[in-house]
């Protein structure tokens, strides 16, 4: 069995509902898929005291779980006073409506058609809500439309699909950009070396102990992953589903798709910097 400590990030374990941090508490959707991993992380944070708290990505369309979510609060003795959400993804945000609507509460997103209320998220914005303090990052990539939440109290972030708990990340293209998401990473690795962030609390798969590491991990593994592709046309492998096949190949087929919207977003990325 590999020790969790040298995997990159260090993650904690066992995916759990449950306390995360002195502020995070994670509800796992039952969602799980080669895609979702164990399901989706959806979010409670709250000041310790505080009777109010943000949830953040209320998860699938699924009754059970978001009202999980809402008792999970209840019983901590908080009420949902806001919904947030990292991105658009179904798994992510398909149920914030719903939750919305059992809750009460407005959703703020940086899209505006993901929005229930006037306020949307922008970089730089600050969240206060009932002492709590939640600072909005933008990471796009993934998603043109993806956001990071800074917990500064916690020496947290919470990723969304930017930065996951097992695993990387697809850029989705043509939503997502590859030069945009080797930003946002750079983003959230100055997060770690200024402002001291050393928790990763994603989006699925388990809390990582070492922000830094796992931000690190990712930069080298998109380099890899470039060099691959930038070889593979070299060698004449032209279209996104002969790279795949070509680069892809020690990767479960059923992944192949998802590989191939990363191997499009890598192409369009060596294309505009002259490299193929």
């Amino acid at each position: 069995m590999t020790d969790a400590a040298a995997l990159p990030g260090q993650p904690r374990g066992t995916v759990l509902s449950g306390p995360a941090t002195a502020r995070a508490v994670n509800v796992l959707a039952p969602n799980a898929s080669a895609m979702t991993l164990d399901g989706t992380n959806t979010w409670i944070v709250s000041e310790p005291g505080s009777e109010l708290a943000v949830v953040i990505d209320p998860g699938p369309l699924d009754d059970v779980h978001l009202r999980t979510v809402l008792d999970t609060a209840e019983k901590a003795g908080k009420r949902v006073a806001l919904t947030l959400l990292t991105h658009g993804h179904p798994d992510h945000a398909e149920g914030a409506s719903r939750f919305a609507e059992l809750s009460g509460t407005k959703v703020r997103a940086l899209d505006p058609a993901l929005r229930l209320g006037d306020e949307g998220l922008a970089a730089g914005d600050m969240i206060s809500l009932g002492g709590l303090e939640l600072r909005v990052v933008s990471t796009p990539g993934h998603t043109a439309d993806s956001l990071c939440f800074h917990l500064p109290a916690d020496r947290a972030v919470l990723t969304g699909d930017t930065v996951l708990g097992r695993g990387t990340t697809v850029v989705a293209h043509p939503d997502g950009r590859l030069g945009d998401y080797l930003d946002s990473l750079r983003r959230l690795r100055s997060l770690t070396v200024d402002d001291g962030v050393h928790t990763v609390l994603p989006g699925h798969g388990p809390v990582l102990e070492d922000a830094q590491g796992a931000v690190e991990y990712y930069l080298a593994h998109r380099a890899h992953r470039l060099a691959q592709v930038e070889t593979a046309v070299e060698n004449g492998y032209r279209s996104p589903d002969e790279v795949v096949a070509r680069v892809y190949a020690d990767v479960d087929r059923s992944l192949w798709p998802a590989a191939e919207l990363s191997v499009r977003a890598q192409m369009e990325y060596l294309r505009e910097h002259g490299l193929i």
